[in-house]
């Protein structure tokens, strides 16, 4: 990213918070609010008191950004700021002050992946390759929270493409996203400028993708909350995919009260999506409802050892993985401490080939978004050099792909894969009648920055995106002196989120893990 853009968009913020209308005039001066920590339920209730107005909440976010951003502590977790963001607070001032509200996220500042469209702000995807595109309408689910209310305050840095899910770098802004835990420490990827961002309360809440790992790693990482969703729950629309078949998109937070009422949202049907054609079937009237204490209390949960018993596991994660299945038997669940797959190896050896879906997906993805789209082909993106080093290798191998999807043999083997291991899993919780598996969501602490070579410890790329299957990080505990976040996975059947949420959040209220990163 050229290194005037940050002034730029500072200048444009300064700009508009002196031409707008104060949101002071509508209310009473505001008292100081403070945003470390604070909720969607905090703030909803400081507009009822007139303690708070959106444009100084919107404010105090900006000053964070600011401040911690590309300074002091030096995140470096936002590509762009939306230069409009003060004069959307003081619209949405208005329109609480006329006695209404836009929806269940008014005012709700939300930091966007930079892998959504947003037609008032450019969109990378993490390269060079797409700078300065500005898509012409909004990801679906972008629409949706900004029709709820919701204020889009900034795009934040990924793993260029989506690429990895091991550390957030990419050649549309210098330099790794910092873990706030710890500034040495990777954020895990690829949504780690989202996670990295909610996690040093820059926003009340963000949206990431998740095609392996990408919402679950860096929300385990950066003590949040993440969800990912039944596949065909929520859209995928205008997003650029990695892999369609397994991409998905959903909220991290620091609660999961927050990720929920985001959820309420989110999860519905969409007809630019196909697979999310049973979504207003299945879908629960409210996920909300869901948050309810007591649901631990007799309910049957497995530990899905094969998803995280590894040589590499790390001592300290395990115990406090042991320490979380006490917590869950304190409030009254029954803990199978080894459900397992039986056919687990025997289904994945029917793997024959490769398939590599991303040149395929990209290219139909700017086709049709064509003549818009900044570029056409992998190969153009390949040739223009603007991309970072650290994917040249991938890009030329997907760019080599000749076999489309639907006619790779292993492209069809791997879907044979998946239908064998959802019912190997639904047969397996059937019989041992569970309502939920659990694993550590990662199997290590976080690496240094630039450590490629210790174990990395992901647990995520097996499961949930092969079955299709939903599953929720929760934060549980620290590591390493009690300073890097690790998280639980509660992992469940299909459509089952309503169950998930309700475990999960009965495990979050009865340990309560979450606390803020020490940022100076």
């Amino acid at each position: 990213m050229p290194s005037h853009t940050i002034p730029t968009w500072r200048a444009a913020v300064l700009a508009l918070a002196t031409a707008t209308v104060s949101a002071p005039a509508l209310f009473a001066q505001a008292a100081p609010f403070a945003v470390e920590e604070t909720t969607i339920a905090q703030i909803h209730d400081a507009f009822r008191t007139q303690s708070l107005t959106c444009r100084a909440l919107t404010q105090a976010y900006l000053d964070r950004i600011e401040s911690m951003d590309k300074q002091g502590p030096s995140i470096n977790s936002i590509i762009v700021v939306n230069p409009r963001a003060l004069a959307l607070a003081d619209s949405l001032d208005r329109v609480w002050a006329s006695g209404t509200s836009q929806g269940a996220l008014h005012c709700i500042p939300v930091i966007v992946k930079d892998n959504f469209e947003t037609m008032d702000l450019p969109t990378t995807g993490g390269s060079l390759a797409l700078e300065g595109w500005q898509p012409a309408q909004d990801a679906t689910m972008v629409r949706q929270v900004r029709s709820a209310g919701a204020l889009i305050l900034a795009k934040s840095n990924l793993a260029e493409w989506a690429f990895t899910p091991y550390e957030t770098v990419s050649s549309i802004l210098p330099g790794y996203t910092r873990n706030p835990y710890a500034l040495n420490r990777v954020t895990a990827g690829s949504s780690g400028g989202t996670a990295a961002a909610i996690a040093a309360n820059f926003a009340a809440v963000g949206l990431g993708t998740d095609t392996g790992n990408s919402i679950r790693g860096p929300s385990a990482h950066q003590a949040l909350i993440g969800i990912r969703s039944t596949m065909g729950l929520t859209s995928r629309a205008g997003v650029i995919p990695l892999n369609f078949s397994a991409d998905i998109a959903g909220p991290m937070t620091r609660t999961l009260a927050d990720a929920v009422a985001v959820f309420d949202v989110i999860a519905h049907s969409d007809p630019a999506d196909s697979v999310t054609a049973p979504a207003d079937s299945r879908r629960d009237s409210s996920y909300a409802a869901s948050l309810v204490r007591g649901a631990l209390r007799g309910a049957r949960i497995g530990v899905l050892r094969q998803a995280y018993e590894r040589e590499t596991l790390d001592r300290e994660v395990n115990e406090l993985f042991e320490r979380a299945l006490s917590d869950m038997r304190a409030q009254g669940a029954i803990i199978v401490s080894d459900a397992r797959v039986d056919s687990l190896q025997a289904i994945l050896r029917q793997q024959r080939g490769g398939c590599n879906r991303f040149k395929f997906d990209l290219e139909r993805y700017l086709a049709e978004r064509a003549p818009n789209a900044p570029v056409k082909s992998l190969d153009a993106i390949v040739r223009s050099r603007r991309f970072h080093p650290t994917v040249e290798l991938r890009l030329r191998e997907a760019s080599a792909a000749t076999e489309a999807p639907g006619q790779s043999a292993g492209c069809a083997s791997r879907e044979a894969v998946r239908a064998a291991l959802r019912v190997a899993v639904q047969q397996m919780m059937d019989s041992l009648q569970l309502q939920a598996l659990v694993y550590p969501t990662w199997s290590n602490p976080p690496r240094l920055i630039g450590d490629l070579n210790t174990p990395h410890g992901d647990n995520s790329q097996l499961f949930s995106p092969s079955t299709g299957f939903p599953s929720i990080t929760v934060p549980m505990g620290y590591t390493r002196d009690n300073t890097l976040p690790a998280g639980i996975s509660f992992f469940g059947r299909a459509w089952s989120e309503g169950r998930l949420i309700a475990l999960a959040y009965d495990y979050e209220q009865a340990t309560r893990h979450r606390r803020a990163p020490v940022l100076r």
